[in-house]
């Protein structure tokens, strides 16, 4: 067999996809729309990998099934370039980040095309161009004179190797997420934010009403962190701090407070002689996240200062803790050490009393012998009047007890906080903000917009856009001042991934962020393909933007996705994670050379659900290439040459319909092509359909690997039969594309569904049909017709498949040379197994028995032990 050209084979049919625009399209067909995306990447200068590959390719084969099935695909692709990451590289390998990324941007495209996926490249889009960001500051200006966008003082996490903010969700184990050696400090800034509280009832609510993932669903809710309780009077130095409870039932048992360490007024509370502790204390602190406080050890010091209880007028100590959230509730919690875990540890660290509220009922406990805290439930204890009450009944009776002496009301807090979105470096979308010093904070207006990037800036220490005295110094556009200051902050990337979707559907339009009518057209996305990590970040994000435009009346809808799929990750050999530190990167330029890339396609999507991890394994890709090499040589046959030796009846140049009409020549043309394969068998019928009927669930489902397994097995038994219909040959071929696109192509154009004429030559197609006789991937997706399917027959080869297996096992276990197969079956089944067929895939003489038949051979009695389905064996 020849070697396959691949290199000839993709580069041939990526230019014609692209040359015929195959994969653009409009809101103007009659189809319905079908809406897939995968979020759009950040573009590495290093390029793509194997595991970013694998994302695409999952996002390719459902949009290519999806126009098999008849839809109007949008299927787009762009960059999420602005950032941190390219801005940090940019300035290590010298260059000016918009260089930088611009490269990273091509090198990305080309990579991209090589995989065959079937982007609508006309939709592409770059969110550090101008033209796009002008309506991230669009949607701020808007949020700002709604009261969505605000500024003010409050503790952040900052990474000094970053040297700007960030977000809680980018602080992992106290560490920045991209310098995992850089310890996160807390400073106190003026910082913008965006109140996506104010969607917080709804972004919780519509929760599941979403088909998405339940883990992904449950996060949001936890991240959410909807809570009903009580809110508390407590009186510090003369002064009332309201303080939230789920736990008004343990009041009696509270022993001290812990005011966040972050708390703006903390200082208020520090006395004299405890300040300098105080500050030591501070210094330790490493975030405001509430995930990384949750994990840290639980550490805290005493203000000097004392809470009186409000229904025991105890005085109890002020500490400054570092598990508490500044802006959860007041930023101050009670501490009752004997029913709640954190506090007893803390209660025990620092030699806090413990008192006892709740027994349980089988029963007692002593502080003085407590090794845990007690977090069931029983009888309150030391309560005064709700003595031998349930605790949980409690809860509600001393709500109402604290409302009757106005010391306290039923509240609901949620942990989710206002978004914060100032970023102290360059790369980023410009804040569209100036400082006046009479006018105070004045926005841009509209029709000076974009605030665009300065070129000319100083990267080394601090926020380079302070280094262009042309970009800072600016005039005050309400009183003319020319005092005024522009803001120097960026805005947070996720604010580019949060609206993204709608310029996808009207990516050129220069007067409006959007069409109304092409976002009504295309939205929302039907099925939105990502990773599982971005669960309580631009998952969140891009819903409540959604809201946001809705309320501005720009969509009719408020939930961005449909349908979310989160794919696995692809490690290297091993199971090791790819990096290039690890020197294990799988380079698809480097796969496609070696093995073309619709084997890479196959092999990836084979190992597993497209939603678990997988390794990368060069032994297994081999094996796909040979499966590959099999279908190659199997459509060999149908070759140029075929045509031009026998070529099928067209019209002659002398005379253009050679004598026959065109719908004769056209008879004449099919008549021809059937002549050269055949007619299926009811058993490749009975195959084909149900592979057909099974593949199409399986792709709906996103269960890859087991499509992947039928369409091999489908192969094999068209590879078994001797002959085959045109028709059924080209079933097997749609669906072999949405896999392996070029390969499905060159199978295409070889079993006549490009024209020839009587010199062997192509002849042009012209228009839609044309296009979809020409193309496979623009044809229609093979229908099932179940009622070819004979499950008689599909039991029968079950059996006989199983026999197969048995038999080579049972091979494979004996040491002596095996020259015969004997096998025994109820009379009923003697008819299904044939006896040439296993001879061949046994490679030995096989002779078969019912087990009743009195002249069989049958040394070892072996015919007993056959049972319905199940033969009995023997060998010599």
């Amino acid at each position: 067999m020849a070697e396959i050209n691949f290199a000839e084979i993709e580069k041939k049919w990526q230019d014609a996809w692209e040359k015929e625009k195959v994969f653009e399209v409009s809101e103007k067909s009659e189809k319905e729309k079908y809406y897939v995306m995968e979020m759009f990447p950040y573009p590495s200068g290093e390029g793509l990998h194997m595991g970013h590959a694998f994302n695409y390719v999952i996002g390719d084969v459902y949009a290519r099934y999806k126009i098999f099935k008849g839809f109007n695909v949008l299927h787009p692709m762009g960059y999420d370039a602005l950032g941190l990451p390219a801005e940090n590289a940019a300035i290590e390998a010298g260059v000016h980040p918009e260089s930088y990324t611009n490269k990273a941007i091509k090198n990305y495209i080309e990579q991209q095309k090589m995989l065959g996926l079937s982007y609508d490249w006309n939709r592409m889009i770059n969110s550090a161009d101008s033209s796009y960001y002008k309506w991230d500051q669009w949607i701020f200006l808007k949020m700002l004179e709604k009261g969505l966008a605000y500024r003010k003082k409050a503790p952040v996490n900052w990474c000094r190797k970053c040297n700007t903010v960030l977000a809680n969700e980018q602080v992992h184990n106290g560490k920045c997420w991209r310098h995992e050696d850089v310890e996160v400090e807390v400073k106190h800034l003026e910082q913008w934010f965006l109140k996506i509280t104010d969607y917080v009832d709804e972004l919780l609510d519509k929760i599941d009403d979403l088909d998405w993932p339940e883990r992904t669903k449950t996060m949001q809710k936890h991240w959410i962190g909807k809570s009903y309780g009580t809110e508390i009077e407590f009186e510090i130095n003369s002064e009332k701090w309201s303080v939230f409870t789920t736990r008004p039932d343990t009041i009696y048992g509270v022993t001290f407070m812990v005011v966040s360490a972050q708390h703006e007024r903390l200082m208020e509370l520090v006395t004299e002689e405890k300040k300098e502790e105080v500050k030591k204390f501070l210094k330790k602190l490493k975030s405001v996240s509430e995930k990384e406080l949750e994990e840290m050890e639980k550490e805290g010091v005493f203000t000097g200062s004392y809470a009186v209880n409000p229904l025991t007028n105890e005085k109890v100590p002020v500490y400054a803790g570092n598990f508490v959230l500044a802006e959860y509730g007041s930023g101050m919690v009670m501490a009752v050490p004997a029913h709640d875990q954190r506090d007893f540890e803390f209660a025990k660290k620092y030699n806090i009393p413990i008192k006892i509220v709740i027994q349980p009922m089988e029963y007692e406990i002593t502080s003085e012998k407590m090794a845990r805290a007690f977090t069931g439930e029983g009888k309150l204890v030391n309560s005064e009047k709700f003595d031998g009450w349930d605790n949980k009944e409690a809860i509600d009776e001393i709500t109402k007890f604290l409302k009757e002496k106005n010391l306290g009301r039923s509240s609901v807090q949620f942990k989710l906080r206002d978004w914060l979105i100032s970023r102290q470096r360059y790369w980023g979308t410009p804040i569209p903000v100036i400082y006046c010093n009479e006018c105070g904070i004045v926005p841009v207006p509209e029709n000076e917009l974009p605030v665009e990037l300065p070129k000319n800036v100083k990267f080394g220490k601090g926020n380079p856009l302070e280094t262009n005295e042309e970009f800072v110094k600016v005039r005050c556009p309400m009183c003319g001042s020319n005092d005024a200051r522009r803001e120097t902050d960026t805005m947070d990337t996720f604010v580019n991934s949060s609206w993204y979707f709608l310029r996808y559907c009207d990516p050129k339009n220069s007067s409006a962020i959007f069409d109304k009518k092409k976002v009504k057209y295309w939205m929302p996305i039907d099925t939105y393909i990502g990773g599982k990590e971005h669960a309580t970040m631009h998952l969140i994000y891009f819903r409540f933007y959604t809201k946001f435009l809705r309320d501005l009346g720009l969509l009719d809808f408020g939930e961005p996705a449909k349908k979310l799929f989160h794919q696995g990750m692809l490690h290297g050999e091993g199971g090791i994670k790819m990096s290039k530190s690890k020197g294990n990167v799988v380079n698809p330029d480097k796969v496609s050379k070696k093995y073309g890339i619709d084997t890479a396609r196959l092999f990836l999507l084979s190992l597993a659900s497209p939603d678990r991890d997988r390794d990368w394994s060069e032994k297994g890709i081999q094996g796909t290439s040979k499966f590959i090499k099999r279908v190659w040589e199997f459509f060999e046959k149908y070759s140029k040459a075929d045509m031009v030796s026998n070529p099928p009846p067209f019209p002659s140049p002398t005379h253009p319909d050679g004598g026959m009409n065109s719908e004769t020549a056209s008879n004449s043309q099919n008549k021809w092509f059937a002549h050269q394969f055949g007619n299926s068998s009811k058993r490749l019928e009975s195959k084909l359909n149900k592979a057909i009927k099974e593949i199409s669930e399986n792709i709906e489902d996103f269960r890859y690997n087991l499509a992947v397994i039928k369409v091999r097995q489908l192969f094999f038994t068209i590879e078994e039969e001797k002959e085959i219909s045109k028709k059924d040959l080209e079933s097997f071929v749609k669906i072999f594309s949405v896999f392996c696109p070029h390969l499905a192509e060159e199978f295409w154009e070889r079993i006549g569904n490009e024209r020839f004429d009587e010199r062997g030559e192509k002849r042009e197609l012209k228009g839609e049909s044309g296009r979809e006789q020409k193309f496979v991937c623009l044809s229609s997706w093979p229908f099932a017709d179940e009622s070819k399917i004979d499950e008689e027959l599909e039991r029968v080869e079950k059996i006989m498949e199983k026999t197969i297996e048995d038999v080579n096992h049972i091979i494979g276990m004996i040491e002596k040379e095996v020259s015969k197969v004997y096998i025994y079956v109820v009379p009923g089944e003697i008819e299904n197994f044939d006896v040439g067929v296993l001879s061949d895939r046994f490679g030995k003489q096989v002779e078969i028995f019912a087990n009743n038949d009195k002249g069989k051979y049958d040394p070892e009695a072996k015919a007993r032990k056959a049972k319905p389905g199940k033969p009995g064996i023997y060998l010599e």
